[in-house]
C-alpha cells in the first residue's frame, strides 16, 4: 500500500511540474492528510507511514529540480509550514519556534521535519504551485493568482487530490499587452 502511495505522489508531482513552469528556488507547498489517504476522516486516523511515503515520493523530484518543498502543518499549528532553513533564508521568511508532532502539526509535516537536513518552521509563504492531498486547504500559501490544474491522478490512496499552479497578475486594463 505504501509503495502505491509513493508512486501516486510521484505521478502527481511530475504531472504538475510539467505545467507549472517552476524555476530553481521556487517554493512548492504540499498539504497532506494521511488520515484521508488511509480512508479516515481528516485528523482522525493519522499514519506516519503514509505521510512518509508521500514525502519519499515527492522530495527527491523537487530536490533534483532545485525547488523547495514546504509542508503545511495542521490547524493545531495554525497551518505553519516546514521548510529547509536555506529556503527560509533565500526567501526572507521569518522562522518561528515549533516542532511538528503527529497530533500537533500532522504526520506529513513531522515526516518532512525528520527528513530534511535543516528543517525550520515559518508562518507564511507564497508558493508557486502545490498539491492538496485530502482537503487540507493550501490556498492561503499560494501566490495571489492560483490556477487549478487537472492531473491524470486525482486520488492518493483514498484522499482526493487537488493541484494548483500560479501565474502573475494581469494588470493595466484594455491597452495592456500580456505574454
Amino acid at each position: 500500500m505504501y509503495e502505491e502511495i509513493k508512486e501516486k505522489a510521484q505521478e502527481a508531482i511530475r504531472a504538475l511540474l510539467e505545467v507549472a513552469y517552476l524555476e530553481k528556488g521556487d517554493i512548492f507547498v504540499i498539504g497532506c492528510s494521511s488520515s484521508e489517504i488511509v480512508g479516515e476522516t481528516i485528523g482522525k486516523g493519522s499514519t506516519f507511514e503514509a505521510a512518509k511515503a508521500v514525502f519519499e515520493g515527492v522530495n527527491p523530484i523537487l530536490q533534483e529540480k532545485g525547488i523547495y518543498l514546504a509542508a503545511q502543518c495542521c490547524e493545531h499549528l495554525n497551518r505553519a509550514l516546514i521548510v529547509e532553513k536555506a529556503c527560509a533564508k533565500e526567501h526572507g521568511l521569518e522562522i518561528v519556534s515549533v516542532r511538528p508532532q503527529i497530533k500537533a502539526g500532522g504526520s506529513f509535516a513531522t515526516a518532512v521535519y525528520e527528513g530534511f537536513s535543516a528543517p525550520v518552521a515559518v508562518e507564511h509563504i507564497k508558493a508557486s504551485a502545490g498539491l492538496d492531498i485530502g482537503g487540507t486547504l493550501i490556498g492561503m500559501h499560494l501566490k495571489d493568482v492560483a490556477v487549478p490544474v487537472r492531473l491524470p491522478v486525482n486520488m492518493i490512496g483514498k484522499a482526493i487530490l487537488l493541484a494548483a499552479r500560479t501565474r502573475p497578475k494581469y494588470i493595466g486594463g484594455s491597452r495592456a499587452v500580456y505574454e
